[in-house]
């Protein structure tokens, strides 16, 4: 089998890599990316790729078709991923996330590839009131990060691809450690600031619901599509990628940290203006379609592997907080040197 992951040298990527080479040991895994990320490592003898078989830098703009010849699944993690970057980077939200992801998508669908697995976000459902968002309930996404998941969704239900197993995962908020980690995420955010400072500063007034997934489930869910027939569900499905008792609020999250991490304190802003940002996810479906790759790392267990992980980092001359796993910052100090143009490309 052949495989072919894009954005692969981002923060999931090393990890759905990892996965795969467990599973399908002797699968050839390709790897697409254009490396702003490539030196966000958390610590530095670490090169997450030396798992595949092949590495190809490019930006998903500018695909070459041609990597697709043989191939039997593509997972499609390239994409600019945060809502900071998507209000810094509006137009290239749209043109990285989703035109450029419909594009890799009719390519691989006349390349004859039999399964394309996107990764979307729960983030579609936006502000959600009245219980737990099903799939077939009302979109609001709120950031140009959203809006270009779910634009890219409906694009891919309209291609004519019927050979194609076309899965969209709409995953549940990131966290868990990795050779890549990003700490733009809350619960990754709130472990390295309490073993930093001693302190978790809840900016909200700690009630928004964040329904969390670590990147090990979300490997494992990927897995899943890949295998997924087209008779279990169609040639098209959009499901959330979760579990249901995954669903907790902010002020929930940083308590749990605290109490992993002796010594922290908790502070809460009641004071706060509300944040949208706030929804509940209903994983039933998910549940009954994969029973075989549902989540399986608890909460604390996501927490204490990003305490070993950072602690190992700081150990081997990482700083706990390294500007380079946040995001936005990166591409911006790349911007900055003169590396990255405005339009988010390489300057040769």
């Amino acid at each position: 089998m052949r495989i072919l992951i894009t954005g692969n040298m981002g923060y999931i990527g090393p990890v759905v890599a990892a996965h795969f080479r467990s599973v399908w040991p002797d699968a050839e895994l390709i790897g697409f990316d254009t490396g702003y990320f490539a030196q966000c490592l958390t610590a530095p003898d670490e090169f997450p790729e030396r798992v595949l078989d092949k590495q190809v830098f490019g930006d998903v703009r500018d695909f070459p078709v041609e990597l697709l010849e043989g191939v039997d699944a593509v997972v499609h993690l390239a994409a600019l991923s945060n809502d900071p970057i998507g209000a810094r980077f509006e137009k290239q939200t749209e043109g990285i996330n989703y035109r450029a992801s419909v594009d890799i998508a009719s390519a691989a669908a006349e390349a004859g590839v039999k399964s394309f697995v996107f990764a979307s976000s729960c983030s579609v459902y936006g502000y959600a009131e009245g219980g737990p968002r099903k799939e077939t309930d009302t979109l609001t996404p709120l950031t140009a990060y959203a809006r270009s998941k779910i634009a890219t969704e409906q694009a891919l239900e309209q291609l004519e691809a019927p050979d194609m197993a076309i899965t969209c995962l709409r995953f549940a908020t990131a966290c868990g450690q990795s050779p890549r980690l990003r700490l733009d995420l809350v619960l990754n955010d709130f472990v390295a600031t309490a073993l930093s400072t001693g302190e978790i500063k809840v900016l909200s007034d700690g009630t928004p619901w964040r329904p969390l997934i670590d990147v090990k489930d979300m490997a494992r869910a990927m897995e899943w599509a890949i295998k997924r027939e087209i008779d279990n569900g169609g040639s098209f499905v959009a499901i959330n990628a979760g579990r249901n008792e995954n669903n907790y609020q902010v002020s929930q999250l940083a308590e749990a940290v605290a109490k992993a991490i002796p010594g922290t304190s908790v502070s809460i802003n009641k004071d706060a203006l509300p944040d949208l940002r706030s929804y509940q996810v209903d994983f039933t479906r998910f549940a009954k379609a994969a029973p075989e790759h549902q989540p399986a790392v608890s909460l604390s267990e996501s927490i204490e592997r990003l305490v070993n992980g950072l602690t190992i980092a700081k150990q081997a001359g990482r700083e706990v907080i390294p500007a380079a796993a946040k995001r936005l910052t990166t591409l911006e100090r790349l911007m900055d040197s003169g590396r990255l143009s405005d339009d988010v490309r390489w300057v040769n």
